[in-house]
């Protein structure tokens, strides 16, 4: 482990050497394994934050406080320490270059790690393709990797919008309302686009989402989904 990076009150950026990593597509997870010292065991899985391209790699977690391995992750564990991987894993939920797009990006809360490593693969590659992002949050403060996707906004193709659900700061100009039709129908990309769309974020989120595009005249074939619920 190189680097411990606070993201969010709740969420930890963990960066990790991995002695031969075989390397991994972006949308990819891997499966973490804890073990006490009395032998027990907990594992979980994680979604890859970080791009093929980048030179560690990036596990974003959130804290749950009766989960068995955030707690330890997000609090406990220390630069120098030792975690049991496995993966890469995961073929379906992962986009790379020669899929080409337009790409729509939805994220519900820590739904945004995978999505962020799309979008850093996509910002590091030669795709000319629209890329767009609508990630709904709580609060801005609750915004994972806020001050990055400030910074990614102008670059490329690149559209990204926030919707804060329950509070807004003074002079907030974005969207707050969950995802809903109207939110979709003014963010989306045009149906007649057939653009690629991956959805990541609690169960129920993922599927009021998945279905209102659906509604909206959307192939169900160009939407991949990836959800979470609690432990």
């Amino acid at each position: 482990m190189v680097k411990l990076t606070d993201e969010t009150a709740q969420a930890r950026s963990i960066s990790l050497s991995v002695p031969d990593w075989p390397g991994h597509r972006a949308g990819q997870h891997v499966d973490v394994r804890l073990t006490a010292e009395d032998g027990y065991q907990a594992q979980r899985s994680y979604s890859i934050a970080s791009a093929p391209e980048d030179p560690y790699l990036v596990l974003t977690v959130q804290y749950l406080p009766d989960g068995e391995v955030s707690p330890y992750l997000t609090q406990e564990l220390q630069i120098g320490d030792s975690l049991e991987l496995r993966g890469p894993i995961g073929d379906y939920f992962v986009w790379e270059e020669k899929l080409g797009g337009p790409l729509f990006l939805i994220a519900g809360g820590s739904g945004v790690v995978p999505l962020r490593a799309m979008i850093r693969d996509y910002l590091a590659g030669t795709a000319d393709v629209p890329v767009r992002l609508l990630y709904s949050s709580r609060s801005l403060r609750d915004v994972i990797y806020r001050d990055e996707l400030a910074e990614m906004h102008d670059d490329k193709d690149l559209d990204i919008q926030f919707t804060l659900t329950d509070q807004q700061p003074p002079g907030w100009s974005g969207y707050a309302r969950r995802v809903d039709l109207d939110l979709l129908t003014a963010v989306a990309f045009s149906s007649a686009d057939h653009p690629l769309t991956y959805i990541c974020g609690p169960t129920a989120f993922v599927e009021a989402v998945a279905n209102g595009l659906v509604e909206l005249g959307h192939d169900p074939s160009g939407i991949r989904t990836e959800r979470f619920g609690g432990t």
